[in-house]
């Protein structure tokens, strides 16, 4: 069996890179850039005014002068007054272009206004460029702002709009095909009887995909009857980029994915993982390209594989940059039993220090899905000792 850290090798080798669209930068949000900005200018643009009060020449302070008269205001957005002499100064707002001639803002908490006057309080200081966010501070025109693979947030969003980016290359999204397999399964809100289970895992897929930025998601459902299951799956294959599929991929008599998509020539790159839960993950390609994820039916196997193998693999598929790993350390000991990488679901607690603990939430078996609520993720515990202590350090996967 391979080891996950192969089972990724070969998913990676597989992926397609998906192609690139140009979106309007408001509906821009969340996808994967793909082309460098950089900045149209210098950042600021001028010199700012970072605090209200008023702008004045902090040489004629150094010469004794405390009161001034009040010539103009200076509003955010106007072109810049100039000071018209020594012992004139301008009103300033916040964001304002500085007026030429001065050097300095003294803030209005430091000043005494009246009759058009404004006279320094007792200990305000006019020191050069005080209060003044100079041109060119934050970056410099044509600097780098963001590198192709990152993925757009708010913050990003915001960089690329001060670079008068009104649309943005980004990575297209692709078309995935969510799909849940066996006779048992039954709708929320149906009647279900004593022998079947409510159809869950499908709905945390598609869950967990949108919360992931991954909108063009289907969703189908598809008995164990091997001609629908064949004609069902060929369809998908014909219009999705990726297919995600919930159980079927087992040893069991009506286990028939496998069988199924190997008819339609799916080529099978690989079967089991060692590992636990899940298995069973099965992963192939498709005659043209569609790559086909086969998960566990344990709605646990189920969000495990998800998060560890699908979700980084689209992410890559975008373009994405990998993120840096999260490592936490266990918040008690832990004892596993098979000679296999484990996933142990955790709580995160914090203890008076500020420090992160993961907390075991273990489940009773792969099937025990409402134990995974309140928890953060899963932490990855290699193969090797039985037991890890206290404060082993290891690898998180955040469900969101």
């Amino acid at each position: 069996m391979l080891t996950p850290a192969e089972a990724d090798l070969r998913i990676g080798q597989h992926l397609q890179c998906l192609p690139i669209e140009s979106l309007p930068l408001a509906q821009a949000a969340r996808a994967v850039l793909r082309e460098n900005i950089y900045a149209e200018r210098d950042q600021p643009p001028f010199d700012r005014v970072a605090m209200d009060g008023v702008a004045l020449d902090s040489q004629t302070v150094s010469a004794g002068t405390r009161a001034f008269r009040v010539q103009a205001t200076q509003a955010a957005g106007d072109p810049p007054l100039t000071l018209a002499g020594s012992e004139d100064c301008i009103e300033v707002m916040t964001g304002a272009v500085l007026p030429l001639g001065c050097n300095c803002v003294v803030p209005v908490e430091e000043l005494e206004l009246a009759r058009g006057q404004a006279s320094l309080a007792p200990g305000a200081r006019a020191e050069p460029w005080q209060n003044v966010h100079r041109r060119g501070s934050d970056t410099r025109q044509g600097a780098l702002l963001l590198s192709a693979g990152v993925r757009l947030r708010a913050p990003e969003v915001a960089i690329a709009a001060s670079a008068g980016m009104a649309r943005i290359r980004v990575s297209s999204q692709p078309m995935l095909a969510v799909i849940s397999t066996g006779n048992e399964l039954i709708e929320p809100g149906e009647p279900v009887l004593a022998h079947q289970v409510r159809r869950s895992n499908a709905y945390a897929i598609v869950s967990a995909l949108r919360e992931h930025g991954f909108d063009r998601v289907a969703d189908d459902h598809i008995q164990d009857d091997r001609d629908e299951l064949r004609e069902r799956l060929r369809f998908h294959l014909e219009t999705h980029d990726v297919l995600v599929l919930s159980g079927g991929v087992s040893m069991g008599r009506f286990d028939l994915v496998p069988a199924a998509l190997e008819e339609l020539g799916v080529h099978a790159i690989f079967h089991k993982v060692a590992q636990r839960p899940g298995k069973p993950l099965w992963f192939g390609v498709g005659p043209s390209g569609t790559a086909v994820f086969g998960l566990p039916g344990n709605p646990v196997s189920t969000l495990v594989c998800l998060t560890r193998y699908v979700l980084p693999s689209l992410n890559a598929s975008l373009g994405q940059q990998p993120l840096p790993p999260e490592r936490v350390a266990l918040g008690e000991a832990v004892t596993v039993n098979p000679p296999l990488t484990f996933f142990l679901p955790v709580r995160l607690e914090q203890d008076n220090w500020g420090r992160s603990w993961a907390m075991p939430a273990p489940t009773n078996g792969s099937g025990d899905f409402t134990a995974l609520a309140g928890t953060a993720g899963f932490v990855e515990l290699p193969p090797g000792p039985n037991t890890y202590p206290k404060g082993f350090v290891t690898r998180l996967y955040r469900w969101s």
